[in-house]
């Protein structure tokens, strides 16, 4: 049996050294599979509390440690401190792993922090206290208090609720095993859910509740453009209420993912093309009836199923994000045909790149009005829309606007 750190260390260092997500280092790393749970575990707690070991370490060490034993401290603290290991095996364990490493000189260092540590003070500033509590980026933070006020600490610290899985057929078989309902035929949310061979004949698919929400909220009809796709599976749901589904993706090999998605899915009235949403298409000029702009996004929303957002994203890049996604609604609002819809999507919890691209899409489009969503599932009402929140929401963090053409 391996050493219980080595596997989380070569994928989180995947992350923190290679830029890598957590799924694709995950998937890479060939993780022993007795323990592939425990690993799983531990690689997504390190990421989710990143900012709370690096306080921990900046208050107990002297000088700043290599990223190495850096990251060898983090999965140490996470294990010692939210899994409830032993002392003694983690301190034991984590210096044998530095000295597989070649890290052998730090050795001492990494015993003696991990007998000697203690948890420190929150901050005396309200916004840095709650960074650090909840283990987020401090613009976020301030953003979310901002906008969202007393909710923000709920928002940030909400759980996933588990693995949202989308029948099509056979549910019963599964609904003997612990699992809560949605507002949605045929989704559950189960705390943990293995594939098995009816996933491969399609019966069903994973696909979580915001975006099972979002394409319940779409009004059925015959042509539909799905402008930012992969891996398609809002293309695959909505091809059960509109008549033909044209699925765009910038990539071609994430293109090939929707092609394999409905394939497996039997959805024959998909057809994916490999587009730039953002550059005008003559041939789809007013052809189809509605169009979905599920744009690319911060993330924000999601950030208890993907924590290495709050790593990986920076306050700069909110700015380039409305820029493309507001390309993209005034690009593809030339796609729309006249009494169509035009559906703007994301999986962000921030206001600028929700009712504000709203906002502004209205003001550079004056055929198109506002036309309020709605939806089953728990969600406050906007200006301009309606926002999914991650403690009222089934964990989902996601927006919808709506907009038809006069």
């Amino acid at each position: 049996m391996t050493n219980p750190l080595t596997d989380p260390y070569l994928v989180l260092n995947k992350v923190y050294s290679g830029g890598k997500y957590l799924k694709q280092a995950l998937s890479e790393t060939a993780v022993e599979p007795l323990n592939k749970a425990r690993t799983t575990a531990i690689c997504y707690g390190v990421l989710e509390k990143n900012i709370y070991l690096d306080y921990i370490i900046s208050a107990n060490a002297h000088s700043a440690p290599k990223a190495a034993v850096k990251l060898i401290l983090k999965i140490a603290l996470y294990m010692l401190e939210f899994m409830g290991k032993h002392d003694y095996m983690v301190v034991d364990r984590t210096v044998e792993l530095a000295k597989k490493l070649g890290k052998g000189g730090a050795a001492g260092f990494i015993n003696a922090f991990l007998r000697s540590y203690k948890l420190p003070p929150l901050p005396e500033n309200a916004a840095e206290a709650l960074a650090v509590k909840c283990s987020a980026p401090l613009w976020l933070v301030k953003k979310l208090k901002r906008s969202y006020k007393g909710e923000a600490e709920k928002i940030l610290t909400a759980p996933s609720e588990g693995l949202c899985v989308r029948f099509v057929r056979g549910a019963d078989n599964y609904l003997s095993r612990p699992h809560k309902d949605t507002p949605f035929a045929g989704a559950y949310i189960f705390p943990e859910f293995v594939r098995d061979g009816a996933f491969f004949a399609g019966d069903y698919t994973f696909q979580s509740v915001g975006s099972i929400a979002i394409c319940a909220a779409i009004s059925p009809c015959e042509r539909l453009l799905d402008a930012c796709a992969a891996p398609g599976g809002k293309s695959v749901l909505l091809s059960g209420k509109c008549k033909e589904v044209t699925a765009c993706e910038l990539h071609p090999h994430r293109t090939a993912l929707i092609e394999q998605y409905a394939k497996r899915m039997g959805a024959e009235n998909v057809a994916a093309v490999n587009c730039d949403s953002t550059v005008f298409n003559a041939d789809f000029e007013e052809a189809f009836d509605a169009v979905l702009c599920d744009c690319p996004c911060s993330g924000t929303g999601v950030i208890n199923e993907n924590p290495d957002i709050k790593l990986n994203r920076k306050e700069s890049d909110i700015a380039e994000l409305t820029q493309l996604q507001s390309a993209i609604a005034d690009n593809c609002a030339r796609y729309v045909k006249k009494g169509g819809r035009l559906y703007y999507s994301t999986c962000s919890v921030l206001p600028e790149e929700n009712d504000s691209v709203a906002v502004g899409f209205l003001s550079r489009h004056p055929d198109f009005v506002c036309v309020g969503p709605d939806s089953p599932l728990a969600h406050r009402k906007t200006a301009y829309g309606m926002q999914f929140l991650p403690h009222i929401s089934l964990g989902a963090g996601f927006y919808l606007a709506c907009f038809e053409r006069k």
